[in-house]
């Protein structure tokens, strides 16, 4: 079977074709790059809808396929920004009325778990799931992905890109911060906010603002954000492999993408002797591959939508699905 995804929760649209050997034929994106300030989700719903066409015609091209070989068409159905959502949502109902197919709204959020077991080998992880507006530590328990842990406030990509705006470094700072922190060494004192199983980031934005007002240089602070931030990652990644039993750890998201991040938690995983595993970097950043293949597990478990079961949820939880492809 042959599945087209579409993606766009946020500054993405991205198209995926995969097929049920758990290989991806393509896997095209496009990413909204505000000219100035952060995203603003409007513009970014404005950008996709103009590249929409342009990416599903890109990703057959590169697939080899043509869409009349198609044999469901998923999306992102949430959580994200509502204009966004709505362009990918829209864009689905369009091909799978065109075409005559089935149609499958998806959870983001279970889409990087679910890429990540297919592509990387592991079987029952638990997930940290680093990204823009979402960090959470996710597990399979009992026909659900349960969040064992998460922000209660900003996701950890939020805060690096407002934190970055801030100090000057432009948006999407999260590459930014990643290169300058190689430059610091000195490790400033910065709020460590982790509460029982959860985790807070706005006062590391506002103590990091302060120390650049006292003079601290942008590589002793950027280093010290992630010390800090990752650090606490860690610690609740630890805690919920422990309180789950899991000997495997997962990583998803765009963060997932830092070399400190991967490197700080491969050492936690192995001083418990437990595995970590992070998919190839296409697969860790919002793309349409990952849509396409939650798609295909769901509709091979026996679940189906019709057009009105396709409304987007822009708070559409991790544990509010019910796991049908799982023993």
């Amino acid at each position: 079977m042959i599945t087209l995804g579409i993606e766009g929760t946020a500054h993405t649209l991205g198209v995926g074709i995969v097929d049920s050997e758990k290989k991806v034929l393509s896997n095209v994106l496009d990413m909204y790059k505000p000219p100035e300030g952060g995203l603003h989700p409007r513009e970014a719903a404005n950008h996709h809808a103009d590249v929409v066409a342009d990416i599903i015609t890109r990703s057959c091209n590169e697939a080899g396929v043509s869409l009349h070989e198609v044999d469901l068409i998923s999306f992102s159905m949430g959580p994200g920004l509502g204009p966004c959502l709505r362009v990918a949502a829209t864009a689905a109902r369009s091909l799978s009325c065109r075409l005559d197919v089935p149609i499958l709204g998806v959870n983001h959020c279970i889409a990087h778990i679910e890429i990540g077991n297919a592509t990387t080998g592991c079987h029952d992880p638990c997930l940290l799931y680093a990204s823009g507006g979402n960090t959470q530590i996710i597990a399979y328990s009992d026909k659900r992905y349960r969040i064992f842990g998460e922000t209660q406030d900003v996701g950890i990509g939020n805060m690096l890109d407002k934190l970055g705006r801030d100090l000057g470094l432009g948006f999407y700072a999260g590459p930014v911060f990643e290169k300058l922190a190689k430059e610091g060494d000195k490790l400033l004192e910065l709020p460590y906010s982790v509460k029982g199983m959860d985790i807070s980031f706005s006062g590391i934005m506002t103590a990091a603002l302060a120390l650049k007002k006292r003079g601290c240089s942008l590589e002793d602070i950027a280093f010290s954000i992630q010390e800090t931030a990752f650090g606490m990652l860690a610690e609740v990644t630890e805690r919920a492999m422990a309180h789950v039993g899991k000997d495997e750890v997962l990583l998803g998201g765009g963060v997932a993408q830092n070399m400190r991040l991967k490197e700080m938690i491969k050492v936690m995983a192995e001083e418990r002797g437990a595995k970590m595993f992070c998919p190839d970097r296409r697969f860790c950043m919002d793309n349409g591959a990952m849509i396409a293949w939650l798609g295909n597990i769901m509709y091979n478990s026996g679940v189906r939508m019709d057009i009105e079961d396709t409304l987007i949820r822009q708070r559409f939880r991790t544990d509010d699905v019910e796991v049908t492809w799982r023993d």
